[in-house]
């Protein structure tokens, strides 16, 4: 701690935002400025240019190696990731294979990568996961479909070019499910037991931003200035995450996503209002939600939490897990391995396996709260 009680912090600030509409013109002038010469972009099927477009939702490992053997035929000397998170990941994870070699459970963890990394101009079309401004690749493993968090700050985008222009395109089920994700991040980071008052600002600013929005992109799907804001939103909430991490709704979505096909926006949306509440049962975490949604007062928690499910219902999210598939069976399974994903340790509140199995239950049949368990201290 500081000598005036907040948490010390080591703030490297990464990467160089360019905003604004039309700046996608700029793509090639900033690859230049990169010293690129020779470049691989990285995105989705539905261009007609040369370039790796078979990412897929939640890339995989084979998907890295596929991009990376292209990249090395290529000799590229600069990557362009170009759509949403699954884009942006591969390209990382392309970057960290292509410059470093090996496999990407080699770099499962933080700081895995020896050598420079090309750099990487990341370019969103999605308002949600904020990729674009942190160092990690998120890959899934072939084998046991476990999410892998590749963190080095190499791997960081040089320049991260955000136009709401090409958020336009986006179907509504996709603006719904990426502002969900980011209005997530934004909450998460906000408490989790990295946070700084760096982290803190991103959060409250990506908070306010993504929650005014994003029911105006629903009401007004051409509305430039609205998808604007949302952009900056989910980038902040990703500056956010870089400097505190996440808790226990991305720990419970990631099983959602591997064992029953959940979209990743879907699966943190619905576990997000009941991990508010189990988290609120902590004074400290109830006031820091009060700072997230700029209250005074007590019941932060529950506010916050009625405030995300009226988003949800705004977005059109399922009601509840039985509404997604989900089986009741399936529950303990789910919970155990929530308790071992990697964010669960940053939660604010300790969390077991039965706490997870009892947040799973609340989702399942949509109930506003749980039963109370045994408070905890952060």
């Amino acid at each position: 701690m500081t000598p005036f009680g907040a948490p010390m912090f080591d703030w490297q600030p990464r990467p160089r935002l360019v905003f604004g509409a039309g700046q996608v013109e700029r793509a090639g002038e900033l690859a230049r400025e990169l010293g690129g010469r020779r470049v691989l972009l990285v995105t989705d099927a539905g261009l007609s240019v040369t370039v790796y477009d078979r990412v897929i939702e939640n890339p995989t490992t084979s998907c890295v190696e596929a991009c990376r053997t292209l990249a090395q035929s290529a000799r590229v000397d600069l990557i362009v990731g170009l759509g949403g998170g699954s884009s942006m990941d591969t390209a990382k994870g392309c970057n960290f294979l292509l410059t470093n070699g090996g496999r990407m459970e080699d770099y499962w963890g933080v700081g895995k990568a020896t050598k420079p990394m090309l750099p990487l101009l990341a370019i969103p079309t999605t308002a949600g996961t904020g990729s674009e401004c942190q160092s990690a690749a998120l890959i899934t493993r072939e084998d046991t479909h476990q999410k892998m968090a590749c963190l080095d700050p190499k791997a960081a985008a040089r320049i991260a070019l955000l136009d709401p222009e090409l958020t336009l395109s986006q179907p509504e089920r996709v603006a719904a499910c990426t502002g969900i994700d980011a209005l997530a991040h934004a909450v998460e980071s906000a408490v989790t037991t990295r946070r700084n008052p760096i982290s803190q600002t991103f959060s409250r600013q990506s908070y306010r931003l993504c929650s005014q929005n994003l029911p105006r992109v629903f009401a007004e799907p051409h509305n430039l200035e609205a998808r604007g804001r949302m952009q900056l939103g989910a980038a902040f909430a990703g500056m956010a995450i870089e400097n505190s991490m996440l808790g226990a709704a991305h720990a419970a979505a990631n099983p959602l996503t591997a064992r029953f096909g959940l979209v990743h926006g879907t699966a943190v949306g619905l576990m997000l209002p009941h991990v508010v509440r189990f988290n609120a049962a902590l004074p400290e975490v109830g006031d820091l939600y009060a700072e997230v949604l700029e209250i005074t007062g007590a019941d932060a928690g529950s506010r916050l939490a009625a405030q995300l499910e009226s988003m949800l219902s705004l977005a059109g999210m399922p009601g509840s897990l039985a509404d997604c598939g989900v089986t009741a069976e399936a529950v303990p399974r789910l919970a155990e391995e929530a308790a071992k994903q990697w964010t669960a340790q940053f939660n604010p509140r300790p969390i077991s396996a039965a706490d997870f199995q009892q947040l799973y239950e609340a989702a399942f049949s949509n109930r506003g709260s749980i039963p109370s368990v045994r408070l905890q201290r952060a």
